[in-house]
């Protein structure tokens, strides 16, 4: 596949195509520039400077063109201009062009000639290198064409290797199922007259209509292919062993995800006055981090610096150079520091190689193991020994259906990495395939209760007759509402049959990587706009097929009654349904008053600390309140107990305790609690109370106020053996 690319587009401006057809709201000439502005777009993000665009207008009001100038075949070349000399594409070249794609006030102008100039702008470019080379024609067709030389250029096109695309602008088109009526004598000779040249070159012909709808596809975009080793693969230490084996292979990548395109900062170009000084200095021509500066942006330039405190110095602040820094790893708390030299010991010395370590059976390797995107392996290019010997390893794995285990350093001095390779053969073509394999402390074993049987505590096993396990009815309605979800042979084929699989992996796309790039394609086209709908097609697998869910709603309903669903009403986070109070004879209304700032502010009492506690926490607003009064408790328990007399308090701060997590459970706060509790029980242990108050925890121990836990309130961190660790140290 060529790298470089070559392409001209020949755009209609005749006064024909500012008029509106079918239907439309938008003229003939911005609705078909939507296929073009979204072809420039995408070569503008790609931004390689190989990618060579070109624009050429035809009936234009002006003649601006090099074949015009020249003293020899000017006839017939008038009425066309080139918008954008042939050459990389740029945000500027882009916007610059936009200015100047407007219908003209003229009927006169031969697109043949503009191919022909088209034809020459790609052969000054390219010369006799290898390129793709396109030539994309768009017109309505309303103006009239020189056919006379079509045969010798159709067959100089074909020489030069130049592709050509004709779109006409409601032009006919069966196989797209689209035909105008009315059509004016001239257009339908056009038609006829493009779609034979067409042929000729062997280029492609169809309707804007059908180019339009096609751009809401997203394109997977073809990559060349990326070499990320090239060496031997061995079996055993060649240097030691002579009957080591040995193949000089390539490896590259076969798979690799697409990743959204980043974005950059940039700053606003403002100016006050005329002096360029005023312009900020990223804004002056200064191109950072890869960004192009455009009219209104410009790209933002990063500045660091490190200081430290110094009371020594004014300010209390010392910069730091970067070349004095060290680097600190954080252990618990403490950042602990590793010189380079020291850290350099801890890296592993590794040299580049590719060698199996061993083999496993196919049946006995879990899918779920793959970690990585996928790479293949071939042998060596111009090898036949190398092929060879690679032919025989992977035929040996297929028959034997075992899967190779290999480490694999890509470079010296890189992280080793395990890899399966599997063997893959067609008639034409042998590889292995790999990817990568976790090391031991990437696995996470959970184990879950099974889905068949119950275990009790006594050990036994219940398979039947159990809330936790699905009644016959239950099951034969569920495998019924399975079945008939069944997508695999869901799609219509030509025949109207449900023959084929309904989505398809090639077919299923990344919704957010696609819709990115379009918004990205048309705000780039068309910056005061707003960023149209997202496309149907990216929303296609999104949801079940509706004709699908309406014929298995018989079974839905059957499983939803065969199991029992209700609807549970939203549960209110932090508030709990407080129902009917009762109202004073006076009729003043108690709780505004109590809301009142100075009488949520007041501190709590610590003769009477239970009930004004519920009450701030029954009339707080938000978090903050609820937070203020678990402390202000907190804290009335602590000094209650530091002031005890030996056991005097300590039954009083028990209540205290268990009001308080009675509380922090009902309104679903069991963090606030937990944090308490947790420092609470360190310093009864340490004796920060005035003395041993370890007799207070046993009476807690007694009372079971320990941690909340999950089994309490689902929104706790803290699991259920955790709590009762909590309790029992």
């Amino acid at each position: 596949m060529a790298d470089k690319e070559a392409t001209v587009y020949i755009l209609d401006l005749g006064s024909s195509m500012a008029d509106c057809h079918n239907g439309r709201t938008e003229s003939d000439l911005d609705w078909s520039m939507r296929y073009v502005w979204d072809k420039i777009s995408t070569t503008v993000a790609a931004s390689r400077k190989t990618w060579n665009v070109g624009v050429v207008g035809v009936r234009t009001d002006e003649t601006d063109n090099p074949l015009q100038e020249q003293e020899e075949g000017s006839e017939g070349y008038e009425h066309i201009s080139v918008l954008q000399e042939l050459g990389p594409m740029s945000m500027q070249n882009l916007q610059d062009l936009r200015d100047r794609v407007k219908p003209s006030h003229t009927q006169a102008g031969d697109c043949i000639s503009a191919i022909v100039l088209a034809i020459e702008m790609i052969e000054k470019l390219t010369k006799k290198l290898k390129y793709n080379r396109r030539v994309i024609l768009v017109t309505d067709g309303e103006a009239p064409i020189d056919s006379s030389d079509i045969g010798d250029i159709s067959e100089k096109m074909k020489r030069s290797g130049i592709q050509l695309t004709v779109l006409g602008v409601d032009f006919d088109d069966a196989e797209f199922g689209f035909k105008e009526e009315d059509k004016s004598s001239i257009k339908e000779q056009n038609e006829k007259t493009l779609r034979d040249f067409a042929e000729k070159c062997d280029g492609l012909y169809g309707t804007v209509a059908e180019a339009i709808a096609e751009l809401e596809t997203p394109r997977v975009k073809s990559v060349r292919p990326y070499k990320t080793y090239d060496g031997p693969l061995t079996l055993g230490d060649p240097n030691m062993h002579a009957d080591a084996m040995s193949i000089d292979v390539e490896r590259y990548f076969k798979t690799h995800k697409a990743a959204v395109p980043p974005a950059s900062r940039v700053v606003m170009k403002i100016t006050s006055s005329d002096d360029p000084s005023d312009v900020p200095e990223a804004a002056n021509g200064d191109e950072m981090q890869g960004v192009e500066s455009t009219p209104s942006f410009a790209a933002v330039k990063n500045s660091r610096k490190y200081v430290v405190n110094d009371s020594d110095i004014p300010g209390g602040k010392r910069d730091v150079d970067p070349s004095e820094l060290a680097k600190g790893y954080e252990y618990g708390r403490t950042a602990v520091h590793i010189s380079e030299s020291d850290y350099n010991i801890t890296k592993i010395e590794t040299t580049k190689g590719f060698s199996i370590v061993g083999f496993i059976y196919q049946e006995k390797y879990e899918p779920f193991l793959n970690v990585g995107e996928t790479c293949m392996t071939i042998a060596q290019k111009s090898n036949d020994a190398a092929a060879l010997k690679l032919s025989s390893l992977i035929h040996s794995l297929h028959e034997l259906e075992s899967y190779a285990v290999a480490r694999i350093v890509a470079k010296d001095g890189k992280e080793p990495t395990l890899v399966l390779l599997a063997p893959h053969i067609e008639p034409d073509f042998e590889c292995l395939y790999d990817i990568p394999l976790p090391f031991a402390e990437d696995v996470r074993s959970y184990p879950f209760p099974p889905l068949d049987k119950v275990l009790t505590i006594q050990g036994n096993s219940v398979t039947t007759n159990h809330r936790n396990l699905p009644s016959q009815e239950l099951q034969e309605a569920m495998d019924d509402y399975v079945d008939a979800m069944d997508i695999s042979s869901w799609e219509k084929d030509d025949d109207g049959n449900r023959t084929m699989e309904y989505a398809p992996v090639y077919d299923v796309f990344s919704p957010p990587l696609h819709r990115i790039n379009q918004a990205i394609r048309y705000r780039a086209t068309y910056p005061t706009k707003p960023v149209p709908l997202i496309p149907a097609i990216l929303l296609k697998y999104a949801s079940p097929p509706e004709d699908l869910v309406a014929k298995v709603k018989s079974d839905l309903e059957d499983l939803i009654d065969k199991a029992s669903v209700k609807k549970v009403p939203p549960k209110a986070k932090g508030k709990k349904d407080k129902g009917e109070r009762p109202q004073p004879i006076s009729g003043l209304d108690i709780d505004a008053l109590l809301k009142q700032p100075e009488n949520k502010k007041a501190a709590l009492d610590p003769d009477n600390a239970i009930p004004k506690f519920k009450q701030r926490v029954e009339l707080a607003d938000d978090q903050a309140d609820i937070e203020d009064a678990m402390s202000q408790m907190g804290s009335i328990i602590r000094g209650m107990v530091t002031k005890s007399f030996g056991d005097q308090d300590y039954d009083r701060a028990v209540e205290h305790i268990g009001v308080m997590k009675e509380t922090a459970t009902e309104f679903e706060y069991p963090d606030l609690f937990n944090s308490f509790m947790k420092d609470f029980k360190t310093r009864i242990l340490s004796g920060e109370f005035g003395g041993d108050r370890r007799e207070l925890w046993w009476k807690i121990k007694h009372a079971s106020l320990g941690l909340i836990d999950a089994n309490a309130s689902e929104h706790s961190k803290v699991t259920a053996e955790e709590a009762a660790e909590f309790l029992k140290r």
